[in-house]
């Protein structure tokens, strides 16, 4: 049977009603992190009963010190900043399942309105460090049109774009002097830009004169790969796969992040 952890309203130290402030008893509750979590396992502490109140420990310390505040993640050297809206972890089988939403988020140099990712197939190895594998993680998310144009912009195009007020794209071809009206997809990494109009020298010209351009992109890290993404309006509506994500946590480097509210990193 599928059993759900809800963080904020349970956890050790709440259950055992040690009438402590959530940091004190939190802290009570992971001394152990910063000595040794394998050699503690017989003593009855915390990581005695991983992974799932270590899952529920983590879960309830993130969620306490940075929900609705901006939070720092590095991945695998990736840095990650945004607003913490939600954080879940749930049992599935043998396994766990969990969720993460950002919203006002910069991720290596790039902007998005909102990120939400759902982790499946999570796994915790204990250890020194602690291993975590993911068969796949769905990723979900929104960014403003802006933002894509400035970013196919880089990419060497043969069109030069930018965005009106309605969300529409412009674009200027720099060889053939046409300026066209366009719209843009991506499905399975291949972006299609269709032109809507265009003019050649103030004269309109046939949409058929000016074929839609099918632009491969290239490979992402981790073997990524984009699923689609649409524009609806001012912003853009994209979903990416990826595959078998593997990493480790230093517990004691995430204990003491949390304590003082500084970045997370996972390698």
């Amino acid at each position: 049977m599928t059993s759900y952890f809800d963080p904020k309203a349970w956890s050790p130290f709440r259950a055992a009603e040690v009438g402590k402030s959530w940091m004190d008893g939190w802290v009570a509750a992971t001394t152990s992190w910063v000595v040794d979590p394998v050699a503690t396992l017989g003593m009855g502490t915390v990581t005695a009963l991983l992974p799932d109140v270590l899952m529920t420990v983590l879960s309830d310390g993130i969620l306490s010190r940075f929900l609705g505040r901006d939070i720092d993640i590095t991945v695998h050297g990736m840095k990650l900043r945004g607003i913490l809206k939600l954080l879940a972890v749930r049992r599935r089988g043998a396994l766990f399942e969990g969720e993460i939403e950002l919203t006002d988020v910069r991720w290596s140099g790039y902007e998005f309105d909102e990120i939400r990712a759902v982790a499946n197939g999570m796994r915790l190895v204990p250890g020194v460090p602690t291993k975590m594998d993911i068969e796949q993680i769905d990723l979900e998310g929104r960014v403003s049109v802006a933002a894509v144009v400035a970013w196919l912009n880089t990419r060497g195009l043969d069109w030069q774009l930018s965005v009106d007020e309605t969300g529409l794209v412009k674009a200027y071809h720099t060889g053939r002097r046409i300026h066209a009206v366009v719209d843009a997809s991506v499905n399975h990494d291949l972006v299609r830009i269709e032109i809507r109009s265009a003019r050649w020298l103030g004269l309109p010209l046939p949409t058929g004169l000016v074929p839609a351009q099918h632009i491969p992109l290239q490979p992402l890290p981790n073997d990524a790969r984009i699923v689609r993404a649409v524009r609806d309006g001012t912003i853009v509506r994209f979903k990416l796969d990826i595959p078998m994500v593997k990493g480790s946590l230093d517990l004691a480097q995430i204990r003491a992040a949390i304590v003082a509210g500084t970045g997370l990193i996972v390698w």
